[in-house]
């Protein structure tokens, strides 16, 4: 087995790493002459840049050009911390410039490799507005469809990861990396410092995935894929084919509306991940909200279908949904529509989470904002109700005209219970509520909500 890759690799190592025998073309911008000693005439300036050409071989704190990460081409970008601690000043400022320049006119995605202090000082605020070139040539590779992944390495701080790292639409991180806005010199000295690592920040949905530097190159390889990274965009996307419904202990349809409720609320019935373990040969997850909050009941990614196509998938679990939960999948579905990749939702919640910390955290904005990202995608929606269809915590994901249901499902305005108590009836009538409902299967059929009833 070969030996764990360090956490301290150098810029050309790492992209040694995910190109291997593929090899990378180096590409350079335009040449600029600074002034003696930079922008600021910082006394000693240009002699730590020879010091730190002397010591790395580089000339600045980025390498970039194209290379291959299995099958894909891509624009490959990586810092050297050696050179000055990674940092962003002017001549910094050009490459990454023309990195993401060369991903657009090549039309290709760009895989950032982090590894930076922040801006540097030597250069002050000159260096600072290097931040703002990049965050308009990244707003520029979104606009045009093509995607970003960020590899965060150790350390991961300041503006660079404010920009290159958090601003991609993936982001990987190396076990163990510090990674966050506050340096370690600069944070409050009785910080936690897991907040400021790789798996804190995975933990608070900032990172998509923690991989160990051995997986570094088929996980990114996988994402190209998945994210339809091919270099040209087929337009348009075909939808995502439906899931197949997955064995489940009942048969047949249910007969009436308390029968479906039951069916959909079964231990016994099938749940999301049973869907998509079924549904996908590759399945990479989207993680968190990037506002500081993860729903676990609530799963989001990008995968291969069976037949290799690239889809991206929101699936609720059975539990009541989240305002983070809501927040990933608006997350998600905006993505699939500016790269052209088809999405797949499976509705399955008795609702929303109605608690008071769900309102502090923004429910009702969160799901509007779901809302929103299916009603403005360009890319087909493909919904199947695998279980719970609860309210409009169910129907913010559910594609409208390509809706479809298992016969293990049910889709209602409002819980029967809850009807019968706001109806003051008793008890004993939530059955006979729940067939006024008209909610079971093939009652949403008939009544054109959804468009099939799955086999």
């Amino acid at each position: 087995m070969p030996a764990e890759p360090s956490l301290r690799m150098t810029a050309r190592e790492t992209i040694a790493l995910l190109t291997g025998a593929a090899g990378f073309t180096e590409h350079r911008p335009p040449p600029r002459t600074l002034p003696p000693d930079g922008p600021l005439g910082w006394a000693g300036y240009d002699a730590a840049r020879e010091r730190a050409a002397e010591r790395t071989g580089e000339d600045e704190s980025v390498v970039y050009g194209t290379g291959v990460v299995g099958d894909r081409e891509c624009v490959l970008l990586s810092f050297e911390f050696g050179f000055l601690g990674g940092s962003l000043g002017q001549l910094t400022g050009d490459r990454l410039e023309a990195a993401y320049g060369l991903a657009l006119t090549r039309r290709l995605p760009l895989v950032a490799l982090v590894a930076t202090g922040g801006s540097r000082m030597q250069e002050g605020m000159v260096a600072l507005t290097q931040l703002q070139r990049v965050a308009a040539a990244s707003t520029r590779l979104r606009a045009a469809g093509l995607a970003q992944i960020a590899v965060v390495r150790d350390p991961t701080t300041g503006g660079g990861w404010a920009t290159v790292g958090a601003g991609a639409d993936v982001v990987l991180a190396l076990p163990g990396a510090q990674v966050g806005f506050a340096g370690s010199r600069v944070r409050p000295p009785d910080a936690d410092p897991y907040a400021y690592g790789a798996e804190g920040q995975f933990a608070a949905g900032q990172v998509d995935a923690v991989v160990p530097g051995a997986e570094l190159p088929g996980t990114v390889a996988l994402w190209l894929r998945a994210l339809g990274a091919s270099g040209a965009r087929e337009e348009p996307r075909s939808a995502a084919p439906l899931p197949r419904a997955r064995p489940s202990s009942a048969s047949g349809l249910p007969a009436s509306g308390r029968e479906a409720v039951e069916r959909a609320r079964s231990l016994q019935r099938p749940r999301a991940e049973a869907y998509l373990a079924d549904y996908f040969t590759v399945r990479l997850p989207l993680h968190g909200d990037r506002c500081g909050s993860t729903d676990p009941g609530l799963l989001t990614g990008f995968g291969l279908s069976a037949d290799g196509q690239p889809v991206a998938y929101v699936a609720q679990c059975g539990t009541a949904t989240r305002p983070a939960g809501y927040r990933a999948a608006a997350r998600t579905i905006r993505l699939a529509d500016r790269l052209g990749v088809p999405v797949l939702t499976l509705v399955d919640t008795p609702g929303a989470a109605n608690d008071a910390e769900a309102e502090r955290a923004g429910a009702g904005a969160a799901i509007a904002d779901t809302f929103a990202a299916i009603a403005a995608a360009r890319v087909p929606v493909t919904t199947l109700v695998i279980g719970e269809g609860g309210s409009g915590g169910a129907l913010a994901l559910a594609a409208p005209g390509n809706t479809h249901v298992t016969a293990d499902s049910y889709f209602s305005v409002i819980a029967p219970e809850l009807a019968a108590a706001i109806l003051k009836r008793p008890p004993e009538e939530t059955g006979s509520t729940a067939d006024q409902l008209r909610l079971r299967p093939q009652d949403l059929v008939e009544l054109g909500i959804a468009r099939s009833i799955v086999p």
